[in-house]
């Protein structure tokens, strides 16, 4: 019986520092979970591929997050998308919606909002503005880009982290988050969709911090 025990005993306390060691000290129980806090630990810097949109012309990514010195919220998305990408849409307009009750409050927040498209074939400029209209997206606010090089496109998605599948019938698998990138193009957080309002504090409290210290 005691020898059952002690193996019992054993076996818990090799199972706990097991899943210790495994999650991080339980912060972490999926890959999702410990992307994330890579990303907080260290973040990552968006690589020099070229953006294009309407109202945007082309830039490279960096230089487009570093517009205005604020912070910007990032969503991947692909406009013949019926299921997930809706929802995000919906959610941007939330967050443009606080963004301009910031502005009339006079307390602008400094922070904006990007959608790329990971559907560079197709989401040209044109699809893009028409995309972003129906969404009433304001341009000063909420922007629409793709990265037209089908290898830069791979790059970025790679290095952020983003998953898309071809599902065979010519639209896409693709995970949904809310991905905050500092005023050095750096993704600095990431945020479930469900957690919009989080997102949103994070990305104003970080765009203070970048006021203030211009202002030492």
């Amino acid at each position: 019986m005691w020898r059952t025990l002690l193996a019992s005993a054993l076996l818990l306390v090799c199972g706990w520092s097991a899943a210790t060691w495994l999650t991080d000290g339980f912060q972490v129980w999926t890959d999702e979970g410990a992307r994330r806090l890579e990303v907080a630990l260290e973040p990552v810097a968006a690589p020099r591929v070229v953006a294009q949109g309407p109202e945007v012309g082309e830039l490279p990514l960096p230089q487009l997050l570093a517009r205005h010195g604020g912070v910007t919220i990032v969503d991947f998305i692909y406009t013949r998308c019926l299921t997930v990408c809706r929802t995000l849409g919906g959610s941007f307009q939330q967050l443009q919606d606080a963004l301009q009750a910031d502005a009339r409050a006079g307390k602008p927040s400094g922070v904006r909002l990007l959608s790329i498209s990971f559907d560079g074939a197709h989401d040209d400029p044109a699809a893009l503005k028409i995309y972003a209209q129906g969404l009433k997206a304001e341009p000063e606010l909420w922007r629409f880009v793709r990265v037209p090089d089908a290898a830069q496109q791979q790059a970025l998605l790679r290095r952020l982290g983003v998953v898309v599948v071809p599902d065979g019938r010519g639209d896409f698998e693709h995970n949904a988050a809310l991905l905050v990138f500092d005023a050095r193009g750096r993704m600095v957080r990431i945020f479930d969709l469900a957690e919009q309002q989080l997102a949103l504090d994070y990305a104003r409290h970080l765009a203070r911090q970048g006021v203030h210290k211009d202002l030492l």
